[in-house]
């Protein structure tokens, strides 16, 4: 059985992480790439895969820059709901949450449906997106991979 401390570390765990997911909307929304960024480890990756092809992006450099497209073309506003968090050890995580993607470029265009898989990782500094992978579950259309091309 668990200790009381040892079940609040993972309630707190378990929050940290969730929170990370409402700070990458709210960094999107706010077109916040600095703060964005700083949601992934310095080796952080993203990537973004669907029927056309699979698009890449690795650290800091890579990130700010494929964000900056995809605000640039879309102006994202990216709706997450069901953020399940599955703790592996003490520095180490893995989770799921589903995504509405609306453009405000395109006057709040429904651009599709998707989710997310992620591995984090506990740093100095807190909880991070390791590896943050993007499905392209159901689209309109309108939304290419190019746009994450860096």
């Amino acid at each position: 059985m668990k200790t009381t401390e040892q079940l609040l570390r993972e309630i707190a765990d378990r929050e940290a992480i969730r929170d990370l997911s409402h700070r990458y909307c709210d960094c999107l929304w706010r077109k916040d790439l600095d703060g964005l960024v700083k949601l992934f480890t310095e080796e952080g990756v993203f990537k973004a895969e669907g029927l056309e092809t699979e698009a890449v992006a690795r650290g800091h450099r890579q990130l700010k820059r494929m964000y900056q497209n995809a605000v640039e073309e879309m102006n994202p506003r990216v709706f997450i709901q069901s953020r399940i968090v599955d703790l592996i050890d003490e520095e180490r995580a893995t989770g799921r949450c589903y995504v509405a993607v609306y453009s405000a470029n395109l006057g709040m265009e429904l651009l599709g449906f998707a989710y997310y898989e992620d591995e984090y990782a506990r740093m100095k500094d807190g909880w991070k997106f390791a590896t943050r992978r993007y499905f392209i579950d159901v689209t309109n259309g309108g939304v290419s991979l190019r746009t994450f091309m860096v």
